[in-house]
C-alpha cells in the first residue's frame, strides 16, 4: 500500500522516550484526538515560540493591527465594512472624465 503524497517534504526522526514521557505523549494525543507525531510537532512549535520569541503569524498580525491608529475611522466600521470598501474601490477606479 503506497502513501498519499501531500507535496510537503517530511523528514523522519527517531526519538527515545522514557516510559513516563511516552505515557504523556499517548495521553495528550488521545485527549486531543491527534497523532503522536502531531503532538510532537505542536510541542516543537510552542517551544520555539516560548524560547525564541517567535509568535504565530496570526497573533503577530493581530498585534500589528492593534498598534495602528484606529481612532480616526468611522464608528460603524464593523457593521458597514463592505460599504466602505466598495466606496474606496469606486473612488480609486472612477474614470477621469466624470
Amino acid at each position: 500500500m503506497s502513501r498519499k503524497k501531500t507535496g510537503k517534504v517530511s523528514e523522519p526522526i527517531q526519538v527515545y522516550l522514557s516510559p513516563e514521557d511516552r505515557a504523556m505523549l499517548d495521553s495528550v494525543a488521545k485527549a486531543e484526538g491527534i497523532s503522536r507525531a502531531e503532538v510532537l510537532r505542536r510541542g516543537i512549535r510552542r517551544a520555539n515560540a516560548a524560547l525564541l520569541g517567535e509568535e504565530h503569524p496570526v497573533l503577530k498580525h493581530i498585534r500589528e493591527m492593534n498598534a495602528l491608529p484606529w481612532g480616526d475611522g468611522p464608528s460603524d466600521m464593523a457593521a458597514r465594512h463592505d460599504d466602505y470598501l466598495a466606496e474606496i474601490y469606486m473612488d480609486n477606479h472612477e474614470t477621469k472624465g466624470e
